[in-house]
């Protein structure tokens, strides 16, 4: 079976890969399939459709998007939507037109709204307003997924659609104005403690709750999904209604992630809020018993992921002194 990892250079597709080649390591008969962006622009139209037409692929996982934290959704909104747009239409599209037949795509929880019921199950999709903050990519992201259902419908593909909550672990993007909220807190607070600080502030009022999920975890739940035979996975999902979110279905406020980031990365002083500073959603706490009654829990504890993911920080960041 060839496998084509579009955005292996990611954390999630660098995570999807790496199970993979364990997989490859066992024995299982699998040629995966690569390029970087530099040999593969994904929003040029004619770049993927020669890609896909000469390699051929048996399965897409299409982890490839530009994402970013609420600083990065609210300054580039129109690159948010544009990229994804494209990146999205040309690797389903093309995947199609090759004859692929089986495809996983990746969205995201932000395509529920805003004032959704908490725990968000699939059947909160299209029923309120998105939060305005991401509005573009998680307009992008609805998109992909009705792109999926669409060529299912029409078709008979097999394109399925996993709903991943906020991801961390290694692999993750630490830049200090574009990366989401675990990764930029972790940065923050290695410096202050690295400079030896006596203040961290943090955006918004710290109430906000949110949901992570290890990215190792996130890996597992998404190829579990994919080897699921197709009678099970439609048994389990809608015509029009086909994602499938993956959480811990467990939750913290900002504050408490802080002051648990502060703790790993051995940060002493006081950690205060600048409730001037948007928010963004107030809770986004993922329902995940539709995956569970598949037989998927998660695994990794958030502050075991934590530890784990600051220990990659230090070794591969670079120019941060090593603590």
């Amino acid at each position: 079976m060839k496998v084509y990892v579009a955005g292996h250079r990611g954390m999630v597709g660098g995570a999807i890969l790496r199970r993979l080649e364990a997989r490859q390591a066992t024995g299982e008969e699998l040629t995966l399939v690569t390029r970087t962006h530099a040999e593969l622009d994904l929003t040029s139209q004619a770049a993927v459709r020669a890609f896909m037409a000469t390699e051929r692929p048996d399965v897409v996982v299409l982890a490839a998007a530009r994402v970013g934290g609420i600083l990065a959704n609210n300054t580039y909104p129109a690159d948010f939507i544009h990229d994804n747009l494209l990146i999205q239409t040309n690797v389903i599209g093309q995947a199609h037109a090759a004859g692929v037949q089986r495809l996983l795509f990746f969205g995201s929880s932000c395509i529920y709204p805003r004032l959704a019921p908490q725990p968000m199950a699939e059947d909160a999709l299209l029923t309120g307003t998105l939060e305005p903050t991401n509005e573009p990519y998680a307009i992008a992201k609805i998109a992909g997924i009705k792109l999926c259902e669409s060529f299912n419908r029409q078709h008979g593909r097999d394109y399925r659609s996993v709903m991943p909550t906020n991801l961390y672990g290694p692999g993750d993007n630490f830049h200090p104005e574009h990366s989401h909220v675990m990764p930029a807190l972790m940065r923050r607070f290695h410096e202050a403690a690295d400079q030896g600080s006596d203040e961290v502030v943090i955006w918004g009022s710290g109430k906000p709750m949110r949901e992570f999920l290890h990215v190792d975890d996130m890996a597992e739940a998404s190829l579990f999904v994919m080897d699921l035979d197709r009678e099970t996975y439609d048994a389990n999902t809608q015509p029009m209604l086909s994602q499938i979110n993956v959480g811990t279905g467990v939750d913290v406020t900002i504050a408490q992630l802080a002051h648990l980031i502060a703790e790993v990365t051995g940060f002493k002083g006081r950690v205060s809020f600048d409730a001037t500073k948007p928010d963004g959603t107030p809770r986004k706490l993922m329902d995940v018993s539709r995956l569970s009654a598949m037989g998927w829990t998660a695994r990794v504890a958030l502050k075991d992921g934590i530890a784990g993911t600051y220990d990659w920080f230090r070794t591969h960041v670079t120019g941060l002194r090593q603590v």
